[in-house]
């Protein structure tokens, strides 16, 4: 069982979330990560909890988990000269590797890029900063809540302009490592055609002004400043959530067809003063608001959810976390991992979001996914094998 990936070896010389991300995607798809990490610590999210779970002697950071599966873990002080050759070996061999380190930290170490592509010509290198490799303020040191807040998302979420919020996972280190690997599949797909490696970089600054989408030309064609506003559509009303009899529900009404069957459904005027379009309603779109709700107010949730459906209306509803993951259609889309951990046993893991398949409609380039693992657990094997090489 092998993957599009699998014959590509990443070296990891990545920490934390941004770079880790990236080499599980590349991971999932069947390459051969080599995690590199710090003697005794370790990888920073080795003690990031809790959560920890597992033995006192030996607890498992479920923030590390999240983010290591599919890969081999060696300990190496890069520091030490032996430990520096060993990491130059599996440089020589490598197709990939992954940095997050601080602009100019892998030169102090001797370990430049450049240097390392001298080695390996067909070397590619994905490198990944907080703000940048350049530019005034390049050498910043990056974390995903500061780089929400310095991107622009805060202002853009939460309930209302003073009421900026972070988005619930560390969605700036997620996309960084999302268009690391997309960076890096391109490399590849290049390298091909040239025969040498080529540096991808991106940063977390980056990564979060590249899904501005349309927050992003609202200011630089129209000139207007987006701002938080709780859980409504800037551009389109009626869509977001709305209170109901026993709690709230969601709808997204993305057209003018839909806004009619909505109307239709709920015995609701759709040319009313003020409603007719769009533009109009998201000009009125507290009066929107009183209206759905209104419509809604004699409806517990899923009965309504139930007639939504039944009209052709786009809903939903805000499940838990639990929920989530014991939801049956979650489990149908291989979202739900189940693997052996040499210490936890038996664990499920959330899964990668992509699947493969042929013409004839059959899954394909399934792999047998691996556990995140433990500190150096693979130190010997790996050294075993770079001795086989020569």
């Amino acid at each position: 069982m092998t993957g599009p990936l699998d014959d590509v070896l990443v070296v990891d010389l990545s920490r934390a979330l941004a770079g880790p991300h990236a080499t599980m995607m590349l991971g999932d798809l069947g390459a051969r990560v080599i995690k590199v990490e710090a003697p005794g610590s370790g990888d920073d999210t080795r003690s990031w909890g809790p959560p920890f779970v597992g033995p006192d002697d030996d607890r498992q950071s479920t923030y590390f988990l999240s983010a290591n599966r599919n890969k081999e873990s060696v300990a190496l002080d890069l520091k030490d000269e032996h430990d520096r050759d060993l990491l130059l070996r599996l440089v020589d061999r490598a197709d990939v590797l992954v940095e997050n380190f601080r602009t100019g930290v892998l030169e102090r170490l001797g370990l430049g890029i450049a240097d390392l592509q001298a080695r390996n010509p067909r070397l590619v290198v994905l490198s990944i900063t907080g703000f940048g490799h350049d530019g005034p303020e390049g050498g910043r040191a990056g974390y995903d809540q500061i780089a929400q807040g310095e991107a622009g998302l805060m202002s853009l979420t939460g309930s209302g302009p003073d009421d900026p919020q972070r988005v619930g996972t560390p969605i700036a280190d997620l996309l960084s490592g999302m268009y690391g690997a997309y960076g890096v599949l391109a490399a590849l797909h290049e390298r091909e055609r040239s025969g040498v490696g080529t540096v991808v970089r991106t940063s977390l600054l980056a990564a979060v002004v590249g899904v501005h989408a349309f927050q992003g030309t609202r200011w630089t064609v129209a000139g207007e400043v987006g701002r938080a506003q709780g859980n409504h559509h800037p551009s389109i009303a009626p869509y977001g959530l709305f209170r109901c009899r026993d709690g709230s529900v969601q709808i997204a009404l993305g057209s003018e067809g839909l806004w009619r069957k909505f109307c239709a459904g709920f015995g609701l005027d759709p040319a009313a003063e003020g409603l007719a379009t769009n533009p109009e309603r998201v000009a009125v779109r507290e009066r929107v608001i009183e209206v759905v709700e209104a419509a809604f107010a004699d409806w517990d949730a899923e009965p309504l959810l139930a007639r939504l459906a039944e009209i052709g209306i786009p809903a939903g509803k805000v499940r838990t976390l639990d929920e989530v993951y014991g939801w049956d259609q979650v489990a149908s889309q291989g979202l739900l991992l189940d693997v052996d951990h040499p210490t936890l046993g038996s664990v499920t893991l959330p899964g990668p979001p992509l699947r493969f398949f042929g013409a004839d409609g059959d899954e394909v380039t399934r792999r047998e996914h691996g556990t995140p693992p433990l500190l150096d657990q693979h130190g010997g094997s790996v050294r075993a094998w770079l001795e086989q090489e020569g």
